[in-house]
């Protein structure tokens, strides 16, 4: 079984893609333009706009999640330098 990497084109327009259905999802429920929830759909407008392209990113890169909370942890631990010494 081949496993994509990052320098392949094909990878790389699946996450672009991802990544914007997620962007513009979120755009959408966030301006109430499409509401999260529906008495006829139930949850599914919240579901396909939010949580299909969050699977399909975590299916692309499984290592995001640990990636995204070590980049906050080093952030957290970083000394902030006062702006005058």
């Amino acid at each position: 079984m081949h496993t994509p990497t990052l320098s392949s084109p094909h990878h790389q327009r699946l996450l672009g893609a991802a990544m914007l259905w997620l962007l513009g999802g979120g755009a959408l429920l966030l301006t109430t333009v499409v509401p999260p929830r529906t008495e006829l759909l139930g949850w599914t407008p919240a579901f396909w706009l939010i949580g299909a392209p969050l699977a399909v990113l975590l299916v692309l890169e499984p290592a995001l999640p640990r990636r995204l909370l070590a980049l906050c942890r080093l952030r957290r631990r970083a000394p902030h330098s006062a702006i005058w010494h």
